[in-house]
């Protein structure tokens, strides 16, 4: 009787986990009994989120596989068991709330046996157990999306637990900042704990980042088998072979040592956390995917060279995700018109052998059209083609007749086959009336009426609106992110996937034209933004006509293109040396065979 009187061990929650959590082989690649020293780093983390600890908030900024979410899950066990109280989970969206919900918590739930019976099975008829908000003695769980101003303003919440906080929007309806809003519901709890994890995003405009920065700024310092000096693990001094990135090894700062990837786990037992912030009273730390127990260090060389080939956006992904490091858009998106310049080149009076697809954007301005003829590759590899000024009042027919003789043309390409214009989207700022009649009677040709949107936009819409005059479709294109993606990929300077081409008759003035718009980061109550802003006294028509044609590319392959596909399909019709250009040895289906047209251009009429 005395025993049972006696109030419970006061544990952290890392010692609690040691003690109880179970890990489930649906939710865990290593199911069973959970161990803190599998990854060691994770031990400081949790025990800040411990009562007793004198932080009220943590913040937790790292990339992915190293275990962030398994510490929220750790920390929800916790308090279910050792100190009741209610907790708010904030996933970027519902649909995510209502997966973690089903695929990490119920799991948790049912395989930690001191757990086992706190919370009723979701599958009874309890009203206090749903997905999206479960009820224990002494506390609740609640379950919102970031997205969902209901969700986030509902009850007092003692506990909030704000998961990958840098895919939030920027507003919960028309509420505001959706942490601002979680934070609000804990502001009567004198012993509240408030956790904020995510991987960073772009710098200056990164939720995870201005938290990070006002917190201690701890890092993981972990020591060289070798020399035995401390240093924190930096993707540069990951090393390989050209072309073997299955034996990378990690350099030591110090000693230059290349050391194994089977040391890793030494080096993470005898580790330390050090604060670049001491005297904060906000817990914040950062760690990479190159600490993680999970990923080898030849696994992210993989990764890397992967993300590298892919081009900027699966570059940025692998900096943000794998590295947990910021991407800087100011710094990425800025290039020297001069150094594109002088890698213009001749192409000669056909197509360029890599172009298997030609797409082309409009400008309309008050007096004149500016059209760019842009060739596609594989990989998106680009070539300018043509750059046009149709001048006249685009109120006038003279003007259109004009550029519908254009997009009339056949390419001659470089193996003697010709290519049409396969889709061409045209900017209706300017004359709107006169560019939905000239697409409305020539959408079959995909000639398609676009209006351009700021913001967190995709570069091409799922479906067009029909409330336009005289129901022509429009396409509300993302111009924002298909600037990102253009600037980019003139950081390129390798000829391949993403790489840009231009024609040697290009001029410094159409350059500067090119790139007429830089990237900044504002604030708006304060909430960063991020907002592209043309530069004083340069013209911008070079660059949108590039965004138009880049845009129906993407049209093109929201509506079935295959881009690597129809290059492979051009490159077989490569003449042989001794054919005739144009007529290259194909062999002869067999007999019986029925031959199929594999031409997605000239069949997509149809198919449109």
């Amino acid at each position: 009787m005395a025993a049972a009187l006696e109030p419970p061990p006061r544990l952290t929650v890392a010692e609690w986990a040691d003690r109880n959590r179970r890990l489930s082989s649906e939710a865990s690649a290593e199911a069973g009994d959970w161990r803190t020293d599998r990854a060691p780093y994770q031990r400081a983390i949790l025990d800040a989120l411990t009562p007793n600890s004198p932080y009220e908030r943590v913040v937790f900024m790292s990339s992915s596989q190293v275990g962030k979410t398994e510490c929220l899950n750790s920390f929800v066990g916790y308090v279910i068991d050792q100190d009741p109280g209610p907790i708010l989970v904030v996933q970027p969206r519902v649909e995510d709330g209502e997966a973690w919900s089903k695929d990490r918590l119920a799991p948790m739930l049912r395989d930690t046996p001191c757990l086992g019976g706190k919370v009723a099975d979701v599958r009874s008829r309890d009203s206090n157990n749903r997905v999206l908000h479960k009820k224990f003695q002494g506390g609740s769980i609640t379950i919102a999306g970031a997205n969902s101003p209901a969700g986030l303003a509902m009850r007092p919440i003692r506990f909030v637990l704000l998961d990958e906080v840098d895919r939030y929007p920027a507003s919960a309806g028309t509420e505001g900042d959706p942490v601002s809003l979680a934070v609000k519901r804990s502001t009567t709890w004198w012993n509240r704990k408030i956790l904020l994890v995510s991987s960073p995003t772009v710098k200056g405009a990164s939720r995870i980042e201005s938290w990070w920065l006002r917190s201690t700024r701890s890092r993981f310092w972990a020591p060289c088998p070798e020399c035995g000096r401390f240093q924190v693990l930096a993707w540069p001094n990951v090393e390989w072979p050209e072309g073997q990135p299955e034996e990378a090894r990690y350099r030591c700062e110090h000693c230059a040592a290349l050391i194994p990837p089977y040391r890793k786990p030494w080096m993470l037992a005898r580790g330390e956390w050090r604060a670049g912030n001491p005297k904060s009273k906000i817990a914040g730390f950062w760690i990479s995917q190159l600490y993680s127990p999970w990923k080898e260090w030849p696994e992210t060389a993989a990764e890397f060279l992967e993300a590298k080939a892919g081009g900027p956006e699966t570059l940025r992904a692998f900096i943000n995700t794998a590295l947990g490091e910021l991407w800087d858009d100011e710094a990425e998106t800025h290039v020297d018109a001069a150094s594109l310049l002088t890698r213009c080149e001749p192409y000669g009076a056909r197509l360029p052998a890599g172009v298997c697809t030609l797409t082309a954007g409009v400008d309309v301005q008050l007096d004149r059209a500016e059209l760019e003829l842009v060739g596609w590759g594989r990989g998106e590899e680009s070539w300018s083609i043509e750059y046009r000024v149709f001048p006249g009042d685009p109120s006038a027919p003279e003007l259109w007749r004009a550029l519908d003789e254009y997009l009339s043309r056949q390419w001659t390409h470089e193996y003697g086959i010709t290519l049409p214009v396969a889709a061409c989207a045209i900017d209706s700022g300017f004359h709107t009336q006169a560019v939905y009649d000239f697409c409305r009677t020539r959408y079959s040709r995909r000639i398609l009426a676009i209006k351009g949107k700021s913001g967190p936009l995709p570069v091409w819409p799922k479906k067009p609106t029909r409330n336009t005059i005289n129901r022509t479709p429009m396409w509300i294109v993302g111009v924002d992110s298909a600037k990102s993606v253009i600037y980019g990929r003139l950081k390129i300077e390798q000829a391949g996937p993403g790489y840009s081409h231009f024609p040697r008759e290009r001029t410094a003035g159409w350059f500067e034209q090119l790139l007429a718009e830089t990237l900044v980061t504002t604030y708006s109550r304060g909430v960063p933004v991020r907002e592209w802003r043309k530069k004083k006294g340069v013209r911008s028509e070079a660059l949108d006509a590039r965004v138009y044609a880049y845009a129906a590319l993407c049209g093109l392959v929201s509506m079935g293109l295959r881009l690597d596909a129809e290059a492979e399909r051009i490159e077989a019709l490569r003449p042989e040396p001794g054919s005739v250009a144009g007529k290259p040895n194909i062999p002869s289906p067999p007999p019986g065979r029925r031959v199929l047209r594999s031409n997605w251009i000239q069949s997509g009429a149809r198919q449109f």
